[in-house]
């Protein structure tokens, strides 16, 4: 796990901004760095050393001196590549498992690309044919930006060592802007930048004397096709054996965020089917607060299974002190309120471990939402009001007037295309494809890589830590979203297959309570002194007078407490107002010390 940026210059010369990019990067990367200063071509690696703790140094160089390569990840099945490369001649430099990538290039191509599983983006520089390709996990868990000038082409990991490549910051997208607004997070390439953009997961990318030469998808969730296993029990038990003992592989102790629902659940159950020792797992609750959890769950699978369980139950202070980092970390426009809770566990995990599991995915790879179960006249219903989406997840934060008090003019002209990306998505799926399928691969695309893995990414980095997450592997998910839908769910309950799999070796009581979330109380934080303190930052701050109108901003103040919306649409402004005050306003990439997020609004 590790951060890269580079620059393909259109001329002979090297980035002279290399180190101030990397330096943005050092929370990616703490055990060391190294670049690569190759004709026009500029890279640069941080690394956090989990698998050849003492050898696996990058940039890595070939043995013939041709091929250059950084990454930032992890290759589930690189000691199954290794042996197939060493029978085939190769002879490899480290114990890396990112040294795959580089071997299977020589040997394979492009084809490396369809042989590798795991999380990662990486950069290969050809230097014989003055070529770099840049490519994309499948699933999007690793990031990766990039964008094109008539200097050349700049790309990294995130957005703060890509803005620190660029000699001024590019002006801001109002269409991102309002898709953070509306759907909590920019879509699909866009990114809060005129100019600037995500590769997308399972994209590559190649450039050519410092320009953008060809560009594709590797894989994306429409190569999946439809499946009906004979015994599909055993089936996912074999496929669980092969991705969770992969995922296993590390030099160090790999830990777990125990949320107490179905998915974290089944991992702490592998951990010790699989024969996992000292098993360090880490919860976090809000017993006093108007919204429940899962914590009296966690705690109770934590003394089942015998883990050395941390708990952490946080006040709204300790909370509200994290976010400028949640809002710096993220480094892209995401607005999920559960990004606080994930870096204060990773702030504690970072203690003693520099690995941990984690649940995301499983909901989108085996049905697990409510909002799926949704029927076909609701589905036609919300059709007819948003044409073209199958009335999934078309629907903004904004509800009846408030766009129109809240949002200023730009912002307001952005309305009428925001859903576009969604729109073409759920279009673009194969005519075979049952409504269900369709949701899933929606999410797919779009919640899991434009949101929850970025929250799980930026929060867990931000720490030095690295996040896990078996269910995210493209092999499982291809599996999950292939499935007859009456495997997955029914009217009642979703995750049926892996629930029914999952009590072969768990006792089915870890499974019956019913789906609860996890919700973080934004609410309760913006009361008496503390939301007039607000109030006086919204209302003065420039970047705020810019984007929104007055009047509308004061309404959501006064709504306050008054419904579960309001809170999160104060959040949503002054999450905005801190990252304007980051990455727009300050000429600097490294995040102040500071106790109160209004403080550095002028509060």
């Amino acid at each position: 796990m590790c951060g890269l940026v580079g620059f393909a210059a259109s001329g002979e010369r090297c980035s002279d901004r290399l180190a101030l990019a990397m330096a943005a990067l050092q929370h990616r990367g703490p055990d060391g760095q190294g670049e690569s200063l190759r004709g026009n071509v500029s890279l640069g690696h941080t690394r956090l050393s989990i698998i050849d703790l003492e050898g696996g140094a990058q940039p890595l160089l070939s043995a013939c001196g041709r091929y250059v390569l950084v990454a930032n990840g992890e290759i589930y099945n690189h000691t199954e590549l290794r042996q197939e490369l060493l029978e085939g001649g190769a002879r490899f430099q480290t114990r890396s498992d990112c040294e795959v990538i580089l071997q299977g290039y020589v040997v394979w191509g492009r084809e490396i690309l369809n042989r590798i599983e795991g999380m990662y983006a990486f950069a290969l520089h050809d230097i014989e044919r003055d070529e770099v390709l840049i490519a994309r996990d499948p699933l999007g868990m690793k990031p990766l930006y990039w964008c094109q000038s008539g200097e050349g082409v700049r790309f990294a990991s995130e957005m703060k060592a890509l803005l620190a490549l660029m000699p001024t910051t590019p002006d801001l997208n109002s269409t991102a802007l309002l898709q953070y607004i509306e759907a909590q997070h920019p879509l699909s390439r866009n990114t809060p930048f005129q100019g600037v953009e995500r590769l997308l997961a399972g994209e590559a990318l190649l450039i050519r004397n410092g320009r953008r030469a060809e560009q594709w998808r590797h894989w994306c969730v429409n190569d999946v096709s439809h499946a009906s296993p004979v015994d599909p029990i055993a089936e996912l038990d074999g496929l669980m054996q092969t991705v969770f003992t992969q995922h296993q592989r590390a030099d160090v102790p790999i830990g777990l965020f125990l949320s107490g629902g179905v998915d974290s659940t089944i991992l702490l159950g592998l951990m010790r089917r699989y024969g996992m020792e000292d098993i360090h797992t880490f919860s976090l609750g809000f017993p006093d607060s108007s919204v429940g959890d899962e914590l009296d769950v966690a705690t109770r699978l934590a003394r089942h299974f015998g883990t050395d369980h941390r708990v952490l139950t946080p006040t709204a202070d300790e909370m509200l002190t994290r976010l400028p980092r949640v809002v710096w970390a993220a480094d892209d426009l995401m607005r999920d309120p559960a990004s606080l809770p994930t870096l204060l566990l990773a702030e504690e995990a970072s203690r003693s471990m520099k690995v941990v599991f984690s649940g995301e995915g499983g909901d989108e790879a085996f049905a697990g939402y409510g909002r799926y179960r949704t029927g076909a006249m609701e589905r036609f219903l919300k059709g007819m009001l948003f044409p073209g989406t199958g009335g999934f997840r078309s629907r903004g934060d904004l509800r009846g007037g408030v766009a129109q008090q809240l949002l200023g003019s730009e912002l307001l002209a952005a309305r009428r295309r925001w859903r576009e990306a969604l729109t073409e998505s759920w279009q673009s799926r194969p005519a075979d494809w049952t409504p269900l399928q369709k949701m899933q691969a929606l999410d797919l695309e779009h919640a899991l890589p434009d949101n929850l893995l970025v929250k799980a990414d930026r929060m867990l980095m931000a720490h030095g830590v690295e996040g896990r997450m078996p269910f995210v592997d493209r092999r499982l998910v291809s599996w999950g979203l292939s499935l007859p839908d009456e495997l997955k769910q029914d009217r009642r309950e979703g995750k049926k297959i892996l629930k029914s799999w999952a009590t072969t070796f768990m006792p089915a009581e870890h499974f019956a309570a019913k789906k609860r979330g996890f919700y973080v109380p934004v609410n309760d934080w913006w009361q008496g002194d503390r939301l007039v303190a607000l109030s006086r930052v919204l209302s003065s701050n420039a970047a705020i007078r810019e984007w929104f109108e007055p009047a509308g901003v004061q309404r959501l103040l006064a709504d306050q407490g008054r419904t579960q919306r309001s809170g999160r649409q104060l959040m949503t402004l002054l999450q905005f107002a801190l990252w304007h005050h980051f990455f727009v306003q300050s000429s600097t990439s490294a995040l102040p010390e500071v106790s109160d997020p209004l403080s550095l609004l002028g509060a």
